[in-house]
């Protein structure tokens, strides 16, 4: 059943991209697709403890060798990581109580169609930028409709920042500066089905929120049914800004908030990084 799904998904997106419609306007009939025409690009930095930065109060991300080939015939590590540490993904209960944990997703619910929203100009000037629905509208003038359930990715340039100060780009009083989603953006995402029931959001920063937004509303928002958060996205140079899949793969804690991931995008063949 879950190789069916996957294969109805990868197909639906190969005769998109043919055809120049969007993936949910894709038909059964579309070509079927060969798995060696995709190209991944990975979307997830690098775990080192010398630059990995962490959201403020979560552990310290700490590697220790406990086992060497010249001792014991093997190399392995000890990891000590928050569930949340460098790209990750979140499930619904990360935020919200009674909402599905990482063992209760499907397979299918981290494998979604992605759009990419560039606004590393408006980031620049206000690192405190909220998306508006003007913002995601005059997307849609230049390309099209948002397909239905798919995880809207913001690039506001933050994963250039990554391992410096500059990443959390805290003040004085310990508070985040970092770009998001404006909360009537998100609520009109979620209303027009846009994100649906298991799309959801995705961004370079720490959080869909705005980093001085402390009440972390836009998460709530985000965070229900089978709607899932990428963040600390790396590498998004290489997504392209519509036509591409994202597919998060980590570790299922039981009851978990998700996990630290190895994001791809997953790119059909026709579709290119812009």
């Amino acid at each position: 059943m879950r190789r069916r799904v996957l294969a109805a998904g990868l197909a639906g997106v190969f005769g998109a991209a043919l055809s120049g419609r969007t993936a949910q306007a894709a038909t059964a009939t579309a070509p079927p697709v060969r798995l060696d025409q995709l190209k991944l690009v990975s979307l997830s930095h690098v775990n080192d403890p010398a630059t990995t930065n962490v959201f403020p109060g979560d552990p310290a991300f700490e590697l220790e060798t406990i086992a060497t080939i010249p001792n014991d015939g093997y190399y392995l590590q000890f990891v000590r990581e928050g569930e949340h540490t460098g790209t990750h993904w979140g499930a619904p209960g990360h935020f919200n109580t009674g909402q599905p944990l990482a063992d209760d997703m499907d397979p299918e619910d981290l494998f979604r169609p992605a759009v990419k929203i560039d606004v590393r100009a408006q980031s620049r000037r206000n690192p405190d930028y909220g998306v508006t629905i003007d913002d995601l509208k005059a997307w849609e003038r230049r390309n099209g409709r948002i397909p239905d359930d798919a995880v809207v990715v913001l690039w506001t340039g933050w994963d250039a920042k990554w391992g410096t100060p500059a990443y959390p780009n805290t003040d004085a009083d310990g508070v985040l500066h970092q770009p998001g989603f404006s909360i009537p953006a998100v609520k009109w995402l979620i209303d027009t089905g846009r994100i649906g029931r298991r799309g959801g959001t995705g961004t370079d920063t720490f959080s869909p929120d705005v980093g001085t937004d402390e009440t972390y509303t836009v998460s709530k928002l985000v965070y229900q049914r089978h709607r899932i958060s990428l963040e600390i996205l790396a590498n998004l140079k290489a997504l392209p800004t519509t036509g591409a899949w994202v597919l998060a793969g980590g570790p299922i804690n039981r009851r978990g908030a998700g996990s630290t991931a190895t994001i791809f995008g997953v790119l059909p063949p026709g579709v290119h990084a812009d």
